[in-house]
């Protein structure tokens, strides 16, 4: 979609804010809160609600419901509420989600009201670019232009530089524990309006609905909020701060998950020691069920972190004299994986035709490819593309109410496409030490990964 003079408009709002933090790192920003009202504000900040998509608030209102109710009127209804102060934030409604690969846990999910999901985006719009300007090269989550692929990146670089005793973990409840009295405060470093300040704490008192009853802590920005990731990522700077004077190794931390590269097993132990004293100074803790100290030695023990796990592993055919840190889909992500083939081609959707289900698998197959491709991941691609053939034949015959070879047949043989089934062939690509990941690849090898 070309980009509108509207969109344009904010996007230099946004570029001067940057400019302005950036050129003084002192400077505290006073003239923002009449930013949130302007009507290309609200209705950037509504486009990403809508794309966003996501379910109601405790108002009941859905994104379909507010365009049928009319997506303009609601905008100026609140930009009029913005300017009057009348505007008053819902609780939001909270609901448990099951955490992927740990069965048993829940993950909190607070679900604001559609409307005030469009007030949050409004705030991420003006208060990211400022915080922007002074975010450290180790912070990688929820960040413009940066990516987990980044932060990954930066694990092959630091193994090849010697740095193979790596600490992983992550901050225990982060989204829930970090206190609003140090957010505030991590805040006010850079805004001093005192308007936009009063909306951001109404924002943070205004709780959650659990079991009927609104309730209202002093600590957490819900996980679920528009605002939230932008919010965390403040307060953490003052983490990444703290280990650029304290700390030991190379820290990569995207939101609440880290890890810090080390050259030895006593500065990772050192840095763990470090890693605690600054979180217990911001009201935080590490997990202790994820915190360990792994080294990536040949044959040794490997880590999981942002979905792949890491080894060291050694070259293979002509190539077993070389050692390098490798990294390919983790046993949680491929379980992941192959629960949600089994959830599309589940016997209760029998009555779909088949090619709406192919559709779906091909939507699932391309996403889950396009984030795992960056790796060493070709036996994995082949695993869960012969999975969804299976889960398809499979399917194919119960439709017919005929036995699973049938299905295999007709998929695999009688259909000259595997009726569509997409490929994974050929799509992986082996990441390299000090080559940014996005640089074009030559063609794949021939066995089927590309090389930069």
């Amino acid at each position: 979609m070309a980009r509108t003079t509207k969109q344009d408009q904010v996007r230099e709002l946004q570029r001067t804010l940057y400019r302005a933090a950036k050129a003084d790192p002192a400077r505290r920003f006073h003239a923002l809160y009449d930013k949130l009202s302007r009507k290309d504000v609200l209705e950037r900040a509504w486009e990403l609600v809508r794309a966003n998509k996501g379910a109601a608030g405790i108002d009941e209102q859905s994104i379909a419901d507010i365009e049928r109710y009319g997506v303009s009127r609601l905008l100026d209804e609140l930009a009029a509420d913005l300017r009057d102060g009348s505007y008053r934030a819902l609780p939001a409604r909270r609901v448990f989600i099951p955490k992927p690969g740990r069965e048993g846990e829940q993950r909190p999910l607070s679900i604001p009201a559609v409307r005030d999901r469009v007030v949050q985006a409004a705030m991420k719009i003006v208060v990211e670019p400022i915080f922007e300007a002074d975010f450290l090269a180790c912070s990688f989550g929820f960040r413009p232009k940066r990516s987990q692929h980044d932060a990954l990146q930066v694990l092959i670089d630091e193994s090849r530089r010697g740095r193979r005793w790596v600490l992983e973990s992550d901050i225990a409840n982060c989204f829930e524990a970090i206190p609003h009295s140090g957010l505030m405060s991590a805040i006010e470093e850079r805004v001093s309006d005192r308007n936009l300040l009063k909306l951001l704490r109404a924002m943070l008192r205004a709780g959650v609905m659990a079991d009927g009853a609104v309730q209202r802590e002093d600590t957490g920005t819900p996980q679920g909020g528009v605002v939230s990731p932008v919010l965390c990522n403040v307060y953490l700077h003052r983490l990444d701060r703290q280990w650029a004077e304290r700390g030991t190794g190379v820290l990569v931390r995207y939101a609440d998950d880290l890890v810090v590269c080390c050259n030895t097993k006593r500065e990772a132990e050192a840095a763990l020691s470090a890693l605690r004293s600054i979180l217990a100074e911001l009201g935080l803790e590490l997990k202790a069920a994820k915190t360990r100290i792994v080294h990536l030695e040949d044959g040794g023990e490997g880590l999981d972190f942002l979905g792949f796990h890491h080894r060291r592993v050694r070259g293979e055919r002509g190539n077993k004299h070389l050692r390098f840190l490798a990294r390919w889909p983790s046993r949680e992500a491929m379980q992941r994986a192959r629960d949600r083939i089994r959830e599309i081609t589940d016997p209760k959707r029998l009555r779909d035709p088949v090619e709406v289900i192919v559709q779906e698998l091909n939507r699932f197959l391309r996403g889950w490819a396009n984030y795992f491709r960056y790796g060493n991941s070709r036996l994995h691609f082949t695993r869960i593309t012969t999975y969804a053939l299976r889960r398809l034949a499979l399917f194919v015959a119960k439709r017919h109410k005929r036995k699973s070879g049938y299905g295999m047949t007709v998929v695999a043989f009688v259909s000259s496409n595997r009726m569509g089934l997409v490929s994974l062939d050929r799509l992986v690509v082996t990441p390299s030490p000090f080559r940014d990941w996005r640089v074009k690849r030559a063609k794949p090898n021939a066995g089927g990964e590309g090389r930069r």
